[in-house]
Order: structure tokens, then C-alpha cells, then sequence
């Protein structure tokens, strides 16, 4: 794996809300991710890179419990999360927004809302709002089913979904997913936002490379089921050769990092 993170890229405050170690998972015994080390800070936003089928998605799941793991460790708040079930993950302080978004078409915005809710009452309460001041847009909808949402408008709601259980890491797949790039460049910035308010660490997988470079502090890139890359999103941003060499299945010239 090729690293151009300098000392300075590194967690911006030292603490890791996640780590994943030595990662490898797949399906039917067959590992389609292999090796796998992230890591995302306090107040973090690290974007998850990489071609189709390189193992994105498979990465988040595994890390958010859908997906037992084949080797290697998974620690959220330094518990580690012994690949529990979904809802085990969630009271360590994760949250995953898949990339189908998931989310209950024929009731409205409130009641979607109402399924994320975890925790003592004056909690939910707290997460409830504070999910709603992050994502405003969603206040004068909430009677409006979520089928009859826009693209866009269903993503926000998938992620407030998420934030009202007030989550200390928070896993995004694909918030991209079927939106023009012009509805991208306004939901993108949200994630710095959350990050930055709440101090929830976030990983985003995301496919608009450079949009997702322009809102996180970290990136890795992945290619055929493993980290070929990894830098501060600055210096990725100037690096475009060791982009477009690790997408496109080259080898990385050492001499040129």
C-alpha cells in the first residue's frame, strides 16, 4: 500500500472512535475484502475510494456488524465490536446509512424518524432536534411519506435517521447513489457539517472521487479488496496520477510518492 500521509494528516486529535484492524471478509467463505486497516478520528471525515467492486461496501458492512468477518477486528469507542449484530453496533455508538437508504416508503418522515430513536426519552428528544437542525429541509415535510419524496430528499432523510440516535461514528455508503451531480454538491458539505457539530467521526463511500476529497480531512483508496492508497485529502487532491494508477489497477511507482 502506497501512504502519502504525512505526520501532520494524521487524526486531527489523536483519538480514534473506530479502528479496523487486518480486515478481511466475503460471502459463502470466499474473502472479498483482505487486510483491511482504517481508521477514523473525532470529528473526522475520511472518504472510502475506490472502482466498483473493489470492496467498499463490503468493508462498511462488515464494520457495522451486517457481515461476520473472516479475520481481523472491529473497535468503536475502543469496545471491540466481536462482529455483533446490527443493533449490538448501535449501542457502541455506530450508525450505517446503507446505500439502498432503507427506508420505509409508505410512512411519512416523522415515523421514519421515530425507528432510528435510541435511548432514554430526554435523548431521543435531544437527537430528534438535533438530527433536524443538521438537516433542516426536512422540517416542513415531516407528514409527507417517503415514497413521494425527491432522490435527494430521501438521502437526508436516511442520514437524520441515523443522527437522531446521536451516533458516535457514522458510517455512509453511497449517499450519491442516483442523484444528479448538482444534488451531490449541495448533500456532500452536510457530512463536514455533521462532523464539525457533532464530533461524530464519519466514513463516507462515496464515487465523485473529487467531491468527496473536497469534504474529507483523510481518504483510502481501495482496488481489488484492499488499501492501495491512503493520504491526506489535500495532498490526494495534488496527487492525481497515484489516483487515476490505483483505480485503474496499476502499480504504484514508490519513487513518486
Amino acid at each position: 500500500m502506497t501512504d502519502i500521509t504525512t505526520e501532520s494528516s494524521s487524526s486531527a486529535n489523536g483519538t480514534n472512535l473506530v479502528e479496523v484492524k487486518n480486515l478481511s471478509a466475503g460471502y459463502a467463505g470466499v474473502a472479498v475484502i483482505r487486510g483491511v486497516n482504517i481508521h477514523v478520528g473525532k470529528g473526522e471525515v475520511v472518504a472510502l475510494l475506490g472502482p466498483n467492486g473493489a470492496g467498499k461496501t463490503t468493508t462498511l458492512l462488515t464494520t457495522s456488524g451486517l457481515l461476520k468477518a473472516l479475520e481481523g477486528s472491529v473497535t468503536v469507542l475502543g469496545e471491540p465490536s466481536n462482529f455483533s449484530a446490527p443493533h449490538k453496533t448501535a449501542r457502541l455508538g455506530l450508525a450505517h446509512v446503507p446505500e439502498d437508504r432503507s427506508l420505509f416508503f409508505g410512512l411519512t418522515v416523522q415515523e421514519n424518524l421515530r425507528l432510528g430513536l435510541r435511548g432514554k426519552r430526554s435523548e431521543q428528544a435531544a437527537g430528534y432536534e438535533s438530527a433536524l437542525d443538521l438537516l433542516p429541509a426536512l422540517r416542513p415535510l415531516m407528514n409527507r411519506r417517503a415514497g413521494l419524496l425527491s432522490g435527494g430528499e430521501q438521502q437526508m432523510l436516511a442520514m437524520a435517521r441515523a443522527l437522531v440516535s446521536n451516533p458516535k461514528v457514522l458510517l455512509v455508503d453511497e449517499m450519491s447513489l442516483g442523484l444528479a451531480p448538482i444534488i451531490v454538491e449541495r448533500l456532500l458539505p452536510i457530512v463536514r457539517n455533521i462532523a464539525n457539530e457533532t464530533g461524530a467521526g464519519v466514513l463516507i463511500v462515496e464515487q465523485h472521487v473529487h467531491l468527496a476529497l473536497e469534504v474529507a480531512d483523510r481518504a483510502y483508496v481501495m482496488s481489488h479488496g484492499e488499501i492501495v492508497l491512503e493520504g491526506a485529502a489535500e495532498e490526494l487532491k495534488q496527487r492525481q496520477d497515484l489516483l487515476e494508477a490505483s483505480y485503474l489497477g496499476g502499480e504504484l511507482d514508490e519513487e513518486t510518492v
